[in-house]
């Protein structure tokens, strides 16, 4: 038997007959407890480690199951009376809102009747009836993490924490109790803090892949993500948990990205939202890339925002125009190759106010990509924070495949804001030159 195999999947083996046995045997309060009971239900790989550790690392495939191990974890330390100030944090609060507290594996859904808290959104608070609470944190607000204490933590997806400086402001405030810890629960990605926190001697390190939670899974989910990853590099990071580096011919890669990353940005003169509209808008189409990028008063390009999604072209017309208002851009920026005039009548038909421009390659991919690579090999783009699902896109693209979508709307932003059209690229005035 694999030892990941839970209690609940030995049982399960046992004959018929004993199965009903055992479970005829049981009270109506041992029934339910056993319905609460993660020991029972949980696998190995989902229990929490013994030992001393400060932080537990879940490094797991999508539908491993992550977000019922964090939200189990935080359940077990609050019966125990192991902490009383927890802090919950996601990438962005509607994470925190939707994942971590009310989603179907959240805190609210896995607790029993009899020890479930109240939760209070606009206080950003869950409290227990012994008194013990819970505060959501959104990693895009790293301040708020500032001043709080905390003696427990359960972090989600720090992978894809776009100011993964708001785990440092976690760790600063985790300093309550005699034995304070954190537990993070996130897809592997080759960033530095991730890196960190496996050299720690006071990590401690679980893997698992999709497959484990097979049974658990809907046929729907678990075909279309197989469908989709399955056999593929990006799969071995999505699936299977592994920790990929960087691919050999790609244009960009991880040391350049963290050489030029900055926190924050100068004044920026111009902001342009471009779009690469999918095609098709079902489950299984691409995804419609919309980054956000400015040009400095040094000279420099600045990545600012990715808001690609997947959706209709009212959807991603209504997510591209609420960038553009948001960052108080001067251009929006479309292909065109796929959609032609509709693309640019979606948008004005949402605003007919943005100034907007449609852009058509004329050029194969390759030639339009390599002089926004340039431009970073140069040190003069930068992305603000950390885009994670654009940089895998950045890193794993080998000129000849088919370019995703972030990457392409990438390289028409900049190629509006500092690549002639005839791909040659324009040096801004700056006085550091």
């Amino acid at each position: 038997m694999l030892k990941t195999h839970s209690l609940a999947a030995s049982v399960a083996l046992q004959p018929p007959k004993e199965i009903k046995k055992a479970v005829n045997g049981l009270t109506d309060q041992q029934a339910e407890a056993l319905l609460y009971d993660w020991s029972f239900w949980g696998r190995s790989n989902q229990l929490a480690p013994a030992g001393q550790w400060r932080n537990w690392l879940l490094l797991a495939g999508r539908g491993f199951g992550k977000t019922r191990t964090g939200g189990e974890w935080v359940r077990q330390i609050i019966e125990a009376g192991q902490a009383q100030r927890v802090a919950l944090v996601a990438p962005t609060a509607a994470d925190v809102r939707d994942v971590m507290v009310e989603g179907e594996s959240g805190i609210l859904a896995i607790c029993p009747p009899w020890n479930r808290p109240s939760y209070e959104p606009s206080k950003r608070r869950l409290t227990w009836p012994s008194g013990a609470i819970a505060t959501t944190y959104s990693a895009d607000e790293p301040e708020r993490l500032r001043g709080p204490q905390h003696d427990a933590a359960w972090c989600d997806e720090l992978a894809s924490w776009r100011r993964p400086e708001a785990w440092d402001m976690l760790m600063f405030g985790l300093r309550l109790g005699d034995d304070p810890r954190c537990v993070v629960t996130t897809t592997p990605k080759p960033l530095p803090h991730i890196k960190e926190l496996l050299k720690a001697e006071t990590t401690h390190v679980t893997r698992g892949s999709t497959y484990e939670n097979r049974a658990n899974l809907a046929d729907a989910f678990f075909e279309q993500i197989i469908r989709k990853y399955e056999g593929t590099r990006l799969g071995r990071q999505e699936l299977l948990a592994e920790l990929l580096e960087d691919v050999p011919g790609a244009l960009w890669n991880r040391e350049l990205l963290e050489m030029t990353r900055v926190t924050k940005p100068p004044d920026i003169k111009r902001i342009v939202v471009a779009l690469d509209p999918a095609v098709t808008s079902g489950e299984e189409s691409n995804e419609t890339g919309i980054v956000v990028c400015g040009l400095g008063s040094d000279g420099h390009g600045y990545t600012l925002d990715d808001v690609t999604l997947r959706g209709t072209p009212a959807e991603w017309g209504r997510a591209g125009v609420a960038a553009y208002y948001k960052w108080n851009a001067d251009r929006m920026i479309a292909e065109t190759n796929n959609g032609g005039d509709m693309i640019e009548h979606t948008i004005r038909t949402i605003d007919s106010k943005i100034s907007f421009k449609q852009v058509r390659a004329s050029r194969g991919k390759h030639t339009r990509a390599e002089p926004v690579a340039a431009l970073y090999e140069q040190k003069r783009c930068h992305q603000v924070g950390y885009f994670a699902d654009m940089e895998d896109q950045l890193c794993g693209w080998v000129p000849g495949d088919d370019s995703p979508d972030r990457l392409d709307a990438l390289v028409w932003a900049y190629t509006e804001l500092m690549v002639g059209a005839q791909g040659k690229i324009e040096m801004q005035e700056n006085p550091f030159y």
